[in-house]
C-alpha cells in the first residue's frame, strides 16, 4: 500500500505539470498524512539539511570549472589535439569526437557541457566532411554521456551523497567503464561510417602534434592533479571541484587568456542557475528519502525481490531495465534521489558491491539521457547544432545499442569494473 501510494502520488504530481522537486515534497506529504504525523517543521528542516551538506559542494564547483573549460578554451584546445592524431584516419572526425569526449568527461563531469562543446566545434566539421547531420549529432551525444562515468562526474557525486558510498571509489571504479563506452562507440562508428564517401584530413605532422600537445598540456594536467590527489588521499572530492574550478579559472586568465575578466559574471551567473536548480531538487529529495525511510520503503522493496535476491546478475538486468525506462521520461537527477535510496538496501541485502552498483545506476542513467523521447542531452545537441531533433533520434540508435551492449556485458561480467577498481585502489 505505501509503495502504491508513493508511485501514485509522484505520477500525478508529475502528470499535472509539477517540477520534480515540488512532486517529491508532494510524496512526503502524502506519507506524512498515510502514516498520521503531518508536520510542516519536518520538511522544512530537511530542505535546509538536504542542501547542508560538505561533499554536495563539490556539484557547484565540478559545475562552474566546466563552464571555465568551455568560455576559457581548453576545449577547444583538447579537440585541436585530438583532430591532429586521429584525424587522418577515415572517418577521422567521428573517432575524433569519441576521443575528446573522453578527454573534456576528465575535466568537467558535465554530459551537458561536454555535448555542447562538442555540438558547437565538431558537429558543423562533420557534416562538411560528408557525414550525414543524424550520424554526426547521434555521435556526439552518445559521446557526451561519458562525462557521467569518468571522473570527475557530478552524477557520481549525487550518487556518493545519495547512497552514502564513497565517492573517492566511484570515481576511480568510473575510469575504466568510461574507457569501455568509448571504445563501444569507435566500433559502432566504423561499422556506421565505412561507406561515408567523407574527406580525411591530412595527416598531421609530428611538429604540428607537439605544438598541440604543448598547448594542450595545462588542460591535460587537470585529469591527472585530480586523479593522482584523490587516489592518495591528497584532497577529498569536493576539494578536487575547488581546484578544478580555480585551476581552470587561472589557465584560462592567465596561460590562454581567453576569457576575459568581465565574462566571468556571466560564467558565474549560469553556474549558479544550474546548482540552484540541482540543490533544490536535492534538498526536496532529502524530505522525500526521509519519509520514504520512515515508511519503510526499502525493507517492501526488499521483499519483493526476494524470489530473485539470489541471483545478482538477474536482480542487476532487472534494475537496469527498470532504470533505462525511467529515462525514457525522467531527467538523471531525479532519477538517482528517488530510485537510489530505495533500490541500493535491497542491492546490498543481496551481496552487490555498493561502488559496482553505483557505477552501473549511474551508466544506466546516462543512457537514459540519450533516449528518447526526452533525452536531455539530445536536446541540447539538437538545439546547439541546429539539427531537427527527429534527426538525432533517428542518428542516435546505432551509438546506443553498443552502450547498451556495453553495458549488459559490465553486468554479465563485474569483474570489468572492480578487477580495475581493486588494482588501483591497492
Amino acid at each position: 500500500m505505501t509503495i502504491l501510494l508513493f508511485v501514485s502520488v509522484l505520477l500525478l504530481g508529475l502528470a499535472i505539470g509539477l517540477p520534480v522537486a515540488y512532486a517529491l515534497i508532494l510524496t512526503a506529504v502524502a506519507l506524512m498524512f498515510h502514516l498520521d504525523f503531518f508536520q510542516t517543521q519536518v520538511i522544512a528542516q530537511n530542505l535546509i539539511n538536504g542542501a547542508d551538506s560538505f561533499p554536495l559542494m563539490a556539484v557547484p564547483f565540478f559545475m562552474l570549472a566546466g563552464a571555465i573549460m568551455n568560455a576559457g578554451g581548453l576545449s577547444q584546445r583538447i579537440v585541436n589535439l585530438a583532430i591532429l592524431l586521429v584525424g587522418h584516419i577515415k572517418g577521422g572526425l567521428g573517432y575524433v569526437t569519441i576521443l575528446a569526449a573522453c578527454i573534456l568527461a576528465s575535466l568537467s563531469g558535465s554530459a551537458a557541457a561536454d555535448a555542447a562543446a562538442l555540438s558547437a566545434l565538431l558537429v558543423p566539421m562533420m557534416m562538411r566532411a560528408g557525414h550525414s547531420k543524424s550520424k554526426s549529432g547521434g555521435l556526439v551525444a552518445t559521446s557526451g554521456i561519458i562525462a557521467l562515468v569518468i571522473p570527475p562526474s557530478i552524477g557520481l557525486v549525487l550518487i556518493g551523497v545519495t547512497g552514502g558510498i564513497s565517492i573517492t571509489g566511484l570515481f576511480i571504479a568510473g575510469i575504466m567503464p568510461g574507457i569501455y563506452l568509448g571504445l563501444s562507440l569507435c566500433i559502432a562508428w566504423y561499422f556506421v561510417a565505412r561507406k561515408d564517401n567523407s574527406e580525411r584530413l591530412p595527416k598531421a605532422e609530428f611538429s604540428e602534434i607537439f605544438k598541440a600537445l604543448r598547448e594542450g598540456i595545462w588542460a591535460l594536467f587537470l585529469p591527472v592533479i585530480i586523479i593522482v590527489g584523490l587516489r592518495f588521499g591528497v584532497f577529498t572530492p569536493t576539494e578536487a571541484g575547488v581546484i578544478a574550478a580555480v585551476y581552470a579559472l587561472l589557465i584560462s586568465v592567465l596561460v590562454y587568456r581567453e576569457l576575459k575578466l568581465e565574462n566571468l559574471y556571466l560564467v558565474f551567473l549560469d553556474s549558479a542557475k544550474m546548482t540552484a536548480m540541482v540543490m533544490f531538487l536535492v534538498a526536496a529529495a532529502l524530505v522525500s528519502g526521509w519519509m520514504i525511510t520512515i515508511a519503510g520503503l526499502p525493507e517492501q522493496v526488499t521483499e519483493l525481490i526476494e524470489p530473485i535476491k539470489d541471483s545478482p546478475t538477474l536482480l542487476m538486468l532487472v534494475i537496469v531495465g527498470l532504470i533505462i525506462v525511467i529515462g525514457t521520461a525522467m531527467d538523471m537527477v531525479p532519477i538517482i534521489l528517488i530510485l537510489l535510496p530505495v533500490l541500493l538496501p535491497a542491492v546490498i541485502a543481496a551481496g552487490i558491491d555498493p561502488v559496482y552498483f553505483g557505477i552501473i545506476f549511474m551508466i544506466a542513467c546516462s543512457i537514459g539521457l540519450v533516449t528518447p523521447p526526452v533525452g536531455a542531452v539530445l536536446n541540447v545537441v539538437a538545439g546547439v547544432s541546429k539539427i531537427k531533433m527527429i534527426d538525432i533520434i533517428v542518428g542516435v540508435w546505432p551509438f546506443l545499442l553498443a552502450q547498451i551492449t556495453t553495458l549488459l556485458l559490465l553486468i554479465l561480467f563485474p569483474e570489468l569494473i572492480m578487477t580495475p577498481f581493486h588494482w588501483l585502489t591497492k
